[in-house]
């Protein structure tokens, strides 16, 4: 016998019923797994790419699964950047200050190649998350352990400034020069004419077609040239027993 009503809904999947229509050998959701497949994502994909629905897509979940572990973009994002954080090696205890610091801002240097759209990222925050301070305060901590007066290391932070996480900002980043050699020829003649001495000592550098700051440039030993430079001028400081107030004195 047949019915005019209406068929009733089916009732609401359970997250139990949910969990077990999980496909087999997909892990279970978890913060750690969302953040580890948004980071994989970026390094695929870039940063742009990562949305809470692409996510979404990459776990083979709804989007509003994703907000059990992450409240929103920006939380994600956060999230993100500790996990890269975490790559970073631990301080290392069997060597002076100068050395150890420089150990641990290479090693912040190769865990950002491994994620180029982490520098992005890491500007883009608001505030710094426990990792992000956990971070800073090791560094902190060899510096004073070496014996660095709290004023000295105070300021060799803000000279190390984003070197801490591993990379640097040009303010004039140089597009690459044409690929057809004649025009490359002339484009170089007529900068030279203008502009002798950018391009004296653009091309008296190492050769690295991937630099940032142009094709003359090796990024690697520009990044180690400047750490070095700095760590050897705080160096310095540290064995006049430096201090900011006497600076001042000095120079007012």
């Amino acid at each position: 016998m047949s019915s005019d009503r209406a068929p009733r809904p089916a009732p609401a999947q359970s997250d139990a019923t949910a969990e077990a229509a999980r496909p087999a050998g997909r892990a279970r959701l978890s913060r750690g797994l969302v953040l580890r497949t948004a980071v994989a994502l970026a390094d695929r994909s870039g940063i742009d790419a990562v949305s809470m629905r692409r996510l979404a897509q990459e776990l083979g979940v709804v989007p509003m699964a994703l907000y059990k572990h992450v409240a929103n973009k920006e939380e994600l994002f956060d999230g993100m950047v500790d996990v890269v954080i975490g790559e970073i090696a631990p301080p290392c205890e069997d060597s002076g200050w100068k050395q150890a610091v420089r150990r641990r801002v290479l090693s912040a240097r190769q865990t950002l190649l491994r994620h180029p759209w982490a520098p992005q990222v890491i500007e883009s925050r608001t505030a710094p998350s426990p990792a992000v301070l956990d971070h800073m305060n090791s560094l902190i901590g060899t510096f004073r352990a070496g014996g660095l007066s709290a004023d000295l290391t105070h300021h060799a932070m803000h000279a190390l400034g984003s070197r801490m996480w591993g990379f640097t900002q040009e303010v004039f980043p140089t597009a690459p020069p044409p690929a057809d050699p004649e025009l490359r020829e002339i484009v170089f003649r007529d900068l030279a004419v203008r502009y002798p001495h950018i391009v004296e000592i653009a091309t008296a550098g190492a050769h690295d077609p991937g630099s940032v700051v142009g094709s003359t440039c090796d990024d690697q030993f520009e990044f180690e040239f400047a750490l070095d430079l700095l760590l050897d001028g705080v160096d310095r400081l540290h064995q006049r027993s430096w201090s900011s107030a006497q600076a001042r004195d000095r120079d007012g």
